[in-house]
């Protein structure tokens, strides 16, 4: 009985652990790719290095969380080009596309 209370919390940690990854069907992780690197490579560069927008790679996105993150992808940043994606991806779509960015979509990835 003394375990039931632990397991339970480890259970529940691990669902919602789960929950917090962006799970996106292989289809769409595709369609998403092509979208980086061709939509929002456009303004950040094909390597995500930077151009129009700032720079997409992992040391420069280590500062912000993935929240932040997706909402900059749905909603846009106001005074600036960037547009908001949210009328063509979901909440899930924009936090599985920050998982991405974190591992590094200009080298190939």
């Amino acid at each position: 009985m003394r375990w039931l209370l632990p397991r339970a919390a480890l259970t529940v940690a691990l669902l919602l652990a789960g929950a917090a990854r962006a799970e996106v069907p292989a289809q769409r992780q595709g369609e998403l790719r092509h979208l980086l690197r061709h939509d929002c490579g456009s303004c950040h560069g094909l390597t995500m290095r930077g151009g129009l927008g700032r720079p997409l790679l992992p040391e420069t996105l280590a500062d912000r969380s993935d929240e932040a993150l997706a909402a900059v992808i749905l909603h846009g940043l106001r005074g600036t080009p960037m547009p908001p994606w949210g009328g063509e991806l979901t909440a899930e779509e924009a936090r599985w596309m920050v998982q991405v960015l974190r591992q590094g979509v200009g080298d190939g990835r």
